[in-house]
């Protein structure tokens, strides 16, 4: 299940530099004409030790139009800083809402990290089609910090300017691109899937022309939480490239510095171990959730095994395997049902790009327990949303065929069977007569939690549909009414408090 990092003192960290040249290239963030801050995650910024300032400026919330352009000009720089200045006594870095833009949309480098951005390189097989030209193009890694856990963390960009990698495109992001990365980010933190976080966004005021929505439209500058931006298209680049030294390298550089692991005598198997698990551990929390990614391509994999990058995302409204996200999916290839297959397909990429310095047979031999991986996954994240422990691998996955089945036949709104099913205990009615079975096997199980929390005792669940995720958009296009979208973060979060 997704972790939950401590609040942490600010810990600068350059790891990304040890690799060397050949894995990104230096560039510089666009020129926004302005900057209005619209979002400010200061849960997820406390884990990295970035605080609210306490000195006298604007109050600091979650979300709405809380930072004017005329405040960018007074916003100090952060060159002058120290170390000591930057801690203080309680070890943290506090930004004023004015500060925040500098960093996150004007993007002075943070005290101690990356002097400046880095477009990573990679590539990737896009719908399963090889595509060598792709890389950062929209987006760059900013810095790098360790959070509460002792964890190394990468903040990302997106649209935050062209870079060697753009091609034709303009790399900027639609201000409703980085309001559903909100929402999904959110989303998915609350139902305990591994998943980036959306730390900030920021309304950049450019009116940008796109071929699949009404143009022009607003833009926006995002920056993500991530333990990692290394994707198996990194991989894949260097294996494309023949350079074997390099994958050593990053080899080395996933396990001692993203896995915590010591190199062994066969790192890249050792390696590839760790990731199948987690690839296949991501799969199934997807399917738990209900959750369709859109777009699994190698290049959007991340080794750490966290979902990020959301485009075309959607949650299924019940148990619909041939659901799809994206409008261009036309052969259903990321579909609900399939995305334990794509997930299955993506880990054999990474296999062979590993065959530059790794014999075929052990990567073989660990990519045949990707199937039994996912399915211990799928039940263990089946029982976290149902709020039972779990208790045996057997039992489990009896309990997880039985509800998938019942879920498939009644068509049951996914998230009312989980909302009224949470502590393990089911209605009567005929809405839950294709749940017979699911009862009878259910009874043997203990809740993990009770239902104490006011959560479940709503009369809905709380729910991330597409018509609601349109009608949040609406109002901000329409109104600049930030206050649905407010109300929504809120809402998740009191689910996730009840979840967890």
């Amino acid at each position: 299940m997704a972790e939950n990092p401590q609040p942490a003192r600010y810990r600068p960290r350059t790891d990304i530099l040890a690799l060397g040249d050949p894995f990104f290239d230096p560039v510089e963030a666009a020129a926004f004409p302005d900057a209005t801050l619209r979002y400010r995650n200061d849960r997820a910024a406390a884990q990295i030790g970035i605080t609210p300032s306490r000195h006298p400026g604007p109050v600091p919330g979650s979300t709405g139009p809380r930072t004017m352009a005329s405040e960018i000009e007074a916003a100090p720089s952060a060159e002058p800083w120290t170390a000591e200045q930057v801690r203080g006594d309680d070890g943290v870095l506090a930004l004023t809402d004015a500060e925040w833009i500098t960093h996150f949309a004007r993007f002075a480098a943070l005290p101690g990290s990356l002097p400046q951005p880095l477009a990573l390189r990679y590539h990737g097989h896009q719908f399963q089609h090889y595509n060598p030209d792709i890389g950062d193009g929209r987006g760059f890694l900013f810095a790098q910090l360790e959070d509460g856990a002792g964890r190394l963390m990468d903040l990302g960009t997106k649209g935050s300017g062209q870079t060697p990698y753009s091609r034709f495109g303009d790399g900027r992001l639609t201000l409703k691109g980085g309001v559903r990365e909100i929402l999904a980010t959110e989303m998915l933190e609350a139902l305990s899937v591994t998943t980036s976080r959306t730390l900030s966004l920021i309304d950049t005021h450019e009116q940008l022309v796109r071929g699949d929505e009404p143009s022009p439209t607003r833009s926006a500058v995002m920056v993500r939480l991530n333990h990692s931006h290394v994707r198996i298209g990194t991989f894949q680049r260097l294996a494309y490239e023949r350079d074997g030294e390099a994958m050593a390298r990053l080899v080395d550089y996933v396990l001692s510095r993203l896995y915590h692991r010591t190199p062994g005598a066969e790192p890249a198997v050792e390696l590839f171990d760790e990731a199948v698990g987690r690839i296949a551990t991501l799969a199934a929390q997807f399917m738990a959730a209900g959750f369709v990614h859109g777009v699994l391509n190698t290049d959007n994999i991340n080794l750490t095994g966290e979902s990020f990058d959301y485009g075309p995302w959607r949650f299924a409204p019940s148990w619909d395997t041939g659901f799809t996200a994206a409008y261009f999916d036309h052969q259903g290839l990321y579909a609900y049902g399939r995305q334990g297959d794509a997930m299955h397909w993506n880990a054999m990429q990474l296999a062979v790009a590993l065959r530059t310095i790794v014999p075929a047979e052990p990567l073989i031999a660990i990519l045949e327990t990707f199937p039994a991986r996912f399915a211990r996954a799928a039940a263990d994240a089946l029982l976290w949303r149902l709020g039972v422990s779990p208790r045996g691998e057997a039992e489990d996955g009896a309990l997880h065929d039985a509800v998938v089945r019942a879920l498939a036949a009644s068509r049951m709104p996914l998230d009312r069977f989980y909302h009224e099913a949470f502590g393990g205990w089911l209605p009567e009615g005929d809405d839950w007569a294709a749940f017979e079975e699911v009862r009878a096997l259910l009874s043997d199980y203990r809740p993990r939690k009770d239902r104490s929390h006011p959560y479940w005792s709503d009369a809905a669940p709380c729910s991330m549909l597409i018509d609601e995720v349109e009608a949040i958009w609406a109002a901000i296009a329409e109104r600049d009414d930030w206050g649905p979208l407010d109300a929504k973060v809120a809402a998740i979060r009191r689910m996730g408090d009840a979840l967890r």
